[in-house]
């Protein structure tokens, strides 16, 4: 996809750990892609070296936003700042480290001929390292539940490794989607399937955070089953 412009985008709060290694390598995989940054106001100074960076680096912007408004509203911003300037693609992935950037070609590859390209645990030759059992578990028992009860036709839902095609994401009504924090993932999934989306799985191998504290919590799990019941509710009836 020589021609399309490509938006990669990092919702941060206190990553300044992990986040420069990993817009180096980025750059360096996608050299003709853009990066933007939502920040939450990070006390770390996540923000502050964006700014900085970005003073150098034009591939680089920052979207500073007041407070931690949660990994859902973020994304949003960002798919809404893509697409305001025209770009083409859209990808996300964590700015921890978890996600290893040398998969992005490949993503940005598999969107040639789906919608929506899902970097996946679960499809064959995907799989995750460092979880402890109850984490793989609660995961896997998730994902199962967003194809029953979604109907989603993907074996990784709750992951944020993906890339999007603008047009059909032109397609979804992004203001209705509710989900302020990691339940957003599957909301936006199930709207672009309503959308008639091809989706595609591509594997990779998620890799459990080496610093900082995971932003995962339990109310983000009811948040999520919360989503679920509230689409299965609002469904109609095929």
């Amino acid at each position: 996809m020589e021609s399309a412009r490509i938006l990669v985008a990092l919702a941060t709060y206190n990553e300044i750990d992990s986040l420069p290694g990993v817009v180096d390598e980025i750059l360096r995989v996608l050299p003709d892609a853009d990066v933007v940054v939502v920040d939450d106001n990070s006390p770390d100074g996540t923000g502050r070296w964006c700014d900085e960076r970005a003073a150098t680096e034009r591939r680089l912007s920052c979207i500073h936003r007041p407070g931690k408004l949660g990994l859902g509203s973020a994304t949003l911003e960002a798919a809404r700042y893509a697409l305001t300037n025209d770009y083409d693609i859209f990808i996300t992935l964590d700015a921890d480290g978890s996600h290893d950037p040398s998969c992005l070609p490949m993503l940005l590859a598999a969107t040639q001929h789906a919608d929506v390209a899902i970097g996946s645990r679960y499809c064959p030759g995907g799989a995750t390292e460092g979880w402890p059992l109850h984490r793989r578990v609660l995961s896997r028992a998730l994902n199962g539940l967003n194809r029953a009860a979604l109907r989603l036709p993907i074996r990784d839902s709750s992951g944020s490794y993906r890339a999007y095609r603008a047009c059909k994401l032109l397609e979804v009504p992004l203001e209705r989607i509710k989900s302020d924090g990691y339940a957003y993932l599957e909301e936006i999934l199930w709207h672009l399937h309503r959308a008639g989306a091809r989706f595609t799985e591509v594997p990779i191998t998620f890799h459990e955070r080496r610093g900082g504290r995971s932003k995962m919590r339990l109310r983000e799990v009811a948040g999520k089953l919360d989503t679920i019941r509230r689409i299965v509710l609002l469904r109609r009836p095929d």
